[in-house]
């Protein structure tokens, strides 16, 4: 286990942070990379993910790597975030795992998928509501994490140009 964390989480992050990224970027990376990794509608946080990461310039593989390692957690996420959604929205067909979810659909297949629409828009809602708080407190909790993290800069023929130790003073 420790030895697949390191090759599939560790490495890529170190050999990001050696490509002349700075712990900012890559703290707001991670921090993006999960919030949106959450996003309550399944097969859309690949696209997201790569729209935030051009428009912040925020580096595409750690985005879409931490995409990809919290998907677990965004399907565990999903049933409450359509529960807590619906409630804040007057909305009492709380979901339940399985039959809640099947039964409408397979009864009344427009009916079904209008419940899950409606239910799907509650979550997205709640979803913008936590966004920004989830990504300020993930930056503000990373930055700092990520300080004594080594970072390179490379010169145009890809060797190492520079490595230094990022210092508490390095930190806004």
């Amino acid at each position: 286990m420790k030895d697949l964390w390191k090759s599939k989480i560790v490495t890529p992050l170190m050999a990001m942070l050696k490509q002349g990224i700075s712990h900012e970027k890559i703290a707001l990376s991670i921090a993006v990379g999960i919030t949106l990794g959450i996003f309550p509608v399944l097969g859309t946080t690949t696209a997201l993910c790569a729209i935030a990461a051009f428009l912040l310039r925020l580096n595409l593989p750690a985005i879409q790597l931490v995409n990809f390692v919290v998907y677990p957690l965004q399907l565990f996420l999903l049933i409450p975030f359509l529960r807590v959604g619906g409630w804040l929205f007057g909305d009492r067909r709380f979901l339940q795992l399985g039959n809640d979810i099947i039964n409408p659909v397979q009864n009344d297949i427009w009916g079904g998928l209008g419940m899950l629409w409606n239910l799907t828009v509650y979550a997205v809602f709640l979803w913008l509501i936590m966004s920004p708080v989830i990504i300020f407190i993930l930056y503000k909790m990373l930055k700092p994490a990520l300080k004594g993290l080594p970072i390179g800069k490379f010169s145009p023929d890809g060797n190492t140009a520079e490595i230094k130790t990022l210092q508490h003073e390095d930190i806004k």
